[in-house]
């Protein structure tokens, strides 16, 4: 869920999303995707100013219910049939997309670079917080995964060879220690199997950003993240069925609702929001909007949960916040 899913670096690429591919130039500029791809401003309409930052927020507030959501679905489906469940429905979406836009395969030298995407974001991410969520807290989950920022900027520094500040490191070894430390004493000493998953995801999904936000450079974002839910088409349907058979599924209002959110919402709908905002007010303001992301699943894990935070919660998350806040001007 993502929360599902928000780092940007201006020497290199890495604009995350709870649950979607980051978006970016090498210098720190978003891309200018076609006038006749969703991620293009429509005509008449400024790609600067309030239509964008809307978009952009739109975009933050989908990848925020990902945790919340991800919660109800459970309620009435499996972890697994639940994370297959929603890769079909997100990828049949995608496919409807690119078919009606006429969109063409990518080209061969692109497969390996989606299928790292589709392993980090479609796949592993989600399998990992749904599976963490089974005895987590979403609150919990959020200021783990609100590390996601850094962690997809450290691997992005790695991958494309840029060589960031001390402050920059000093800023994100700091962000990693409050998590390491809420995680710990939430834990009672000790770490759980569900912040196993929790760290496990981090890794996955900001490695499945970093290789999309490459792939941003010469693909529209919103087609990285749709090729990659098409190409898991032939494992993620056979899964589904196998799932379904094996693990059941009670729909009620919540489970349903719950599904169709992180398929529709944050699972593609988001990303397109998201992409056309970045694109009409550029990464550095956009990635500023998304800091406030685990903010906002703290609060909707206390209006649509019930959850009680204790005290460390919002702390560390505000925590974690400052430390991404100084990342974002130390880079370079």
């Amino acid at each position: 869920m993502k929360t599902e899913s928000s780092a940007t670096e201006r020497p290199a690429i890495a604009v995350s999303t709870a649950d979607g591919t980051p978006y970016g130039t090498t210098d720190g500029s978003a891309d200018r995707p076609p006038a006749d791809s969703p991620d293009s401003t429509p005509a008449g309409i400024s790609r600067t100013g309030g239509y964008g930052t809307l978009l952009a927020a739109l975009g933050v507030v989908a990848f925020s219910l990902t945790f919340p959501a991800t919660a109800w679905g459970l309620e009435g489906f499996g972890p697994w049939a639940l994370v297959a469940v929603r890769s079909v429905l997100a990828a049949l979406i995608a496919g409807a997309c690119l078919l009606a836009l006429r969109v063409p395969p990518p080209a061969r030298r692109h497969w390996a670079g989606l299928a790292v995407v589709a392993a980090g974001v479609v796949v592993g991410f989600p399998l990992l917080t749904t599976l963490a969520l089974r005895t987590s807290t979403t609150a919990h989950a959020a200021v783990v995964v609100g590390l996601l920022p850094l962690t997809t900027a450290l691997l992005s520094a790695l991958r494309m060879g840029t060589r960031p500040s001390r402050t920059f490191w000093a800023a994100a070894l700091a962000g990693a220690a409050a998590v390491v430390a809420f995680t710990v004493q939430q834990s009672g000493g000790a770490l759980t199997t569900a912040d196993l998953y929790l760290f496990g995801a981090l890794l996955v999904c900001a490695a499945g950003y970093t290789e999309g936000g490459r792939l941003a450079r010469v693909v529209p974002g919103w087609q990285v993240i749709g090729w990659a839910l098409v190409f898991c088409l032939p494992l993620t349907v056979p899964a589904a069925v196998l799932a379904l058979a094996h693990e059941g599924a009670r729909l009620t209002a919540h489970s349903v609702a719950g599904l169709l959110w992180v398929a529709a919402g944050s699972q593609f709908l988001g990303l397109v929001v998201w992409y056309r905002g970045m694109a009409a007010i550029g990464i550095p303001k956009a990635s500023q909007l998304q800091l406030a992301q685990p903010l906002l699943t703290l609060v909707w894990s206390v209006l649509l949960l019930g959850e009680h935070l204790t005290p460390a919660a919002p702390l560390t998350a505000a925590a974690v916040l400052v430390c991404i806040a100084v990342t974002q001007r130390a880079r370079g």
